[in-house]
């Protein structure tokens, strides 16, 4: 074994780091320990039996094409369903403006390899997706965190933070923004809002991502117009992905963007994976051509809204004065807040004793603030057990408040 091996890591290696998350959920295997720590669909939401025929379908009549290396770009029969989706969404795209990517974790992480260079600073939410940030620092970056108000990141903060940094000669390279059922404070951006932000960033000229997981997951209140639609310049880029609304084990996901940032994403993509899974694009635009996929996620919406409300009903039963939560429109989280001087850090070893877990919330702060709050997901388990996962939880915030 080389006995140097510090020595000749590189720098990006050397700065990642294993996911808080990832590593927490290693913690709650046991089958006795109720999680709300992971972000992970319900296997009740997965169409088994409706993949079964898709599958087999696929293999009849497109087997060899499936079963062989794809375009870098996307199937094409998948890549104009979701453009068709958009355009009846409102939006003006074609498909020269779609690339399909390894998930959209790969999309974040083309995002770092084309835009950042080490030391440049990216805008984040306060709090933001970890994976998101995790990517971006694979790369070097900086992140600057910009404050959430129940309408998420606050516009006049943000252009307080720009004029800041442009006075420095640090302009960031984008705005990192999930506006629908953000992750993890399960906030959703009003219209107005939306449209303050992309002002503030066409005043300083500079690009959104605008991370879209968990859009059709909506329980209740107005579907909002996408940053992209109401940007109309192609200074805003689109993930989207498969993976919260139809099958995180197929890896699907997708950017939307100006055909000249499609392009760049093309060439990134060829040096990670040359294209994603030929046969599980095959699968899912079959799926989606027969109409299953909103059968489906109409199913999963229901579920869902049963799961947050039956927490939301548990949180008002059990839980102490002075803790407060969101309330989510959809997705599938919620962000818990307990008084400033509690930690969810040293709470988090009382709480497996009790057999009940979920994700630190300073795990997705950039600043490293949030240390008295925690992500919790609704929609793995059972409504009976977030009955009894929330009673236990408020026992152990309880007894140390």
């Amino acid at each position: 074994m080389v006995t140097n091996l510090d020595q000749i890591y590189s720098i990006s290696i050397s700065s990642m780091k294993r996911s808080i998350i990832r590593e927490l959920l290693k913690l709650t295997q046991r089958p006795e320990i109720i999680s709300f720590a992971g972000g992970l669909p319900s296997p009740d939401s997965f169409p088994v039996s409706d993949l079964q025929s898709i599958v087999s379908e696929v293999l009849k009549n497109e087997g060899t094409q499936a079963l062989q290396y794809g375009a870098t770009e996307g199937d094409p029969k998948l890549r104009k369903l979701l453009i068709d989706r958009y355009i009846k969404d409102g939006l003006n795209v074609k498909v020269d403006n779609l690339i399909i990517t390894t998930a959209s974790q790969q999309g974040l992480d083309l995002l770092g390899k084309i835009f950042i260079n080490r030391g440049d600073k990216i805008i984040c939410g306060l709090p933001s997706y970890l994976g998101g940030l995790s990517a971006f620092n694979s790369y070097g970056a900086e992140c600057v965190g910009i404050p959430l108000d129940n309408h998420g990141m606050r516009a006049d903060l943000l252009d307080e933070k720009l004029n800041e940094l442009k006075q420095i000669n640090k302009m960031p390279k984008f705005i990192y923004i999930i506006p629908d059922f953000q992750n993890p404070a399960g906030i959703t951006m009003p219209e107005s809002r939306r449209i303050e932000i992309i002002d503030v960033a066409h005043k300083h000229n500079i690009l959104i991502v605008e991370d879209s997981p968990y859009r059709e997951i909506r329980f209740n209140g107005k579907p909002q117009r996408m940053m992209y639609e109401l940007d109309g310049t192609g200074s805003v880029i689109t993930l989207g992905t498969f993976s919260k609304t139809f099958a995180p084990g197929f890896r699907i996901g997708w950017v939307l963007a100006h055909e000249e940032i499609v392009d760049k994403f093309v060439v990134a993509k060829q040096s990670a994976d040359l294209c994603t899974s030929a046969f599980v694009q095959k699968i899912a635009a079959l799926y989606l051509e027969k109409g299953l996929f909103d059968i489906n996620v109409n199913k999963t919406i229901n579920s869902y809204r049963q799961k947050r409300d039956a927490m939301l009903e548990s949180f008002r039963l059990h839980m102490p004065h002075g803790v407060t939560w969101t309330e989510p429109e959809g997705g599938l989280f919620l962000f818990l807040t307990m008084p400033e001087h509690m930690d969810a850090e040293k709470l988090f070893p009382k709480a497996i004793e009790k057999n009940v877990a979920y994700v630190l919330g300073s795990a997705f702060f950039c600043d490293g603030s949030g240390k008295n709050s925690m992500r919790l997901n609704f929609s793995y388990v059972s409504i009976d057990e977030i009955k009894e996962g929330v009673k236990r939880l408020a026992e152990v915030i309880r007894q140390e408040m």
